[in-house]
């Protein structure tokens, strides 16, 4: 798992605007750090790829990481004034404040150096989050991770993660995205963000995915509310959402992403891993927290097992 873990403060009680908590909780977050715990908790040994701070956020992520069973053998702790990732944000639906703090982010300053230290053919997988390919050297350095992932057979697979505020323009994120998407597997992203890689509208953005999708290249887009649709070569099908009383918007495709791959690992169909991820996606929105919230398998189960399947 490649990308940006931080530090959640989550205004408490729920329901409560951050700025007018009278406490705050605190949780591991970041959509690589979140699917990490994800990946965890479904069983997967997982090791996560990045940078974090030398001071007590740092520490915090790196005690939450190994808390879920997450290794940080290839998480580099900077010194300087680099920061790891805070964001201060709210458990509630109706106009949600998420204020991230991202100066002169630890993650973004990951190195070469760092990457070609992995022992890429002990993982039969590297996950990667976009954020990671929003500036140098984090940039470069992605891309020779997936470079070497794939040259030992691994399974490429990338989150794109779209963060406008973290890309110097959407044309440059096109770009980086469009050889990024050359170099997986596996592309998950929502409508949004493939309107950005093609420079258009929603409908470009949907064209592209279709065009993308092989039987070597598999494309997940992703429509909110609507499901998703599955584009990989052979004829593409569509998946819901499960309806469910929401307490908050985000982690929905962080927990998508970590029961995906995990149920990819445990030899799900296509179809089979693409309804738990949605299922895992409906129960982190209904539950505290996004790492927390991430379901177990016996937990996964449980859901599907009293909620009718979704329809698209």
């Amino acid at each position: 798992m490649l990308g940006r873990a931080g530090m959640d403060f989550y205004a408490d009680p729920p329901g409560a605007e951050a700025e007018h908590a009278t406490r705050f909780t605190t949780a591991l977050g970041g959509s690589s750090g979140n699917i990490a715990a994800g990946l965890a908790r479904h069983g997967l040994s997982v090791s996560l790829l990045t940078c974090v701070s030398d001071d007590s956020v740092g520490r915090f992520v790196l005690n939450q990481l190994k808390a879920y069973g997450v290794a940080t053998d290839h998480v580099r702790v900077l010194s300087g004034e680099s920061r790891t990732s805070l964001a201060v944000t709210e458990t509630r639906i109706e106009n949600t404040q998420n204020t991230l703090y991202r100066n002169n982010a630890s993650d973004l300053l990951m190195s070469e150096e760092q990457v070609l230290a992995v022992p890429y053919v002990d993982f039969e997988a590297l996950i990667v989050t976009g954020t990671a390919l929003a500036a140098n050297p984090s940039r470069e350095a992605t891309f020779r991770a997936m470079e070497h992932a794939r040259r030992v057979g691994a399974l490429v697979v990338i989150d794109l993660d779209y963060r406008p505020y973290s890309w110097p323009s959407a044309h440059e994120a096109a770009e980086v995205y469009r050889a990024a998407i050359e170099s997986s597997d596996f592309v998950v992203g929502n409508d949004d963000e493939f309107a950005v890689v093609a420079n258009g509208a929603h409908e470009d953005g949907r064209n592209l995915a279709a065009s993308l999708g092989t039987s070597e290249k598999t494309i997940i887009y992703k429509l909110g509310e609507r499901g998703s649709v599955v584009f990989s070569g052979d004829e593409p099908f569509e998946t819901g959402i499960f309806k469910v009383e929401a307490i908050k918007p985000m982690g929905a495709g962080d927990a998508f992403m970590a029961s995906l791959m995990a149920s990819i690992a445990a030899e799900f169909s296509l179809k089979e891993a693409v309804l738990r991820g949605s299922a895992a996606a409906a129960m982190v929105v209904s539950k505290f927290g996004c790492a927390p919230a991430m379901p177990t398998p016996s937990e996964l189960d449980a859901f599907l097992s009293n909620h009718s399947a979704p329809q698209s």
